[in-house]
């Protein structure tokens, strides 16, 4: 079952853009690293901008469109379940039965759903030379003992390029493409970093981030 779940990924991922081989980059690493999607499905729009902290710090961040994906939906669901228990309490008829429940309860989803969105875009994803790691997330490798529970780390010098792909996405009522950059490891195994709808600044950023980390970028896209 995972393995037609993988391959339903490669064949979404190569529609409309034909196939691509890696031998163009003149690295034996290229030919065992996948040339799938790292990550699943994606956005139609730029969800993060690359900011420099410091002269040994990077940092990807989520941008104001993404911050406002999330506020619409939380403050919709807020809004739900706060109109409906103040007209029913207005009314005189709070009661416990499907017709109260329902709403508030729907509303309780969607603000959920804008939380999670804003938590996890938010999480830092950061480059710094100076701790010597990249990492992904709340938790910075240098600051725990087992780094070994975290799992979206990586030493800089494991890093052996970077990666760009493109993802075909099909929607209810559109498709996009949506754009993502990974880390190769010297061991050919990926990190994913980002990934969004805007090809032109994911191509900028990965540029940046390799001329920071003097690593190639193999670009797929």
């Amino acid at each position: 079952m995972f393995k037609k779940a993988l391959q339903k990924l490669k064949e979404l991922a190569e529609e409309g853009r034909g196939s691509f081989d890696p031998s163009v980059f003149n690295d034996p690493l290229a030919l065992q690293t996948d040339w799938f999607p790292a990550k699943g499905g994606g956005a139609n729009f730029r969800t993060h901008k690359l900011v420099q902290s410091n002269p040994d710090r990077l940092e990807f961040k989520a941008s104001f469109g993404m911050k406002l994906f999330s506020m619409i939906f939380f403050l919709s669901g807020l809004g739900v379940m706060i109109g409906f228990s103040a007209a029913n309490i207005s009314s005189g008829q709070l009661a416990l039965n499907m017709e109260t429940i329902f709403p508030v309860l729907f509303g309780a989803i969607f603000t959920c759903v804008g939380g999670c969105i804003f938590y996890f875009g938010t999480q830092p994803v950061v480059f710094d030379r100076q701790k010597g790691f990249f990492w992904k997330g709340r938790t910075a490798p240098h600051e725990v003992l087992r780094k070994d529970r975290l799992k979206n780390f990586a030493k800089l010098d494991e890093i052996h390029a970077l990666q760009l792909l493109s993802e075909y996405c099909r929607g209810n009522k559109s498709s996009y493409y949506s754009y993502e950059i990974n880390l190769v490891l010297k061991d050919g195994q990926r990190l994913n970093v980002i990934d969004h709808g805007n090809p032109t600044k994911i191509r900028e950023d990965a540029q940046t981030v390799a001329s920071f980390l003097g690593k190639p970028v193999w670009d797929a896209i």
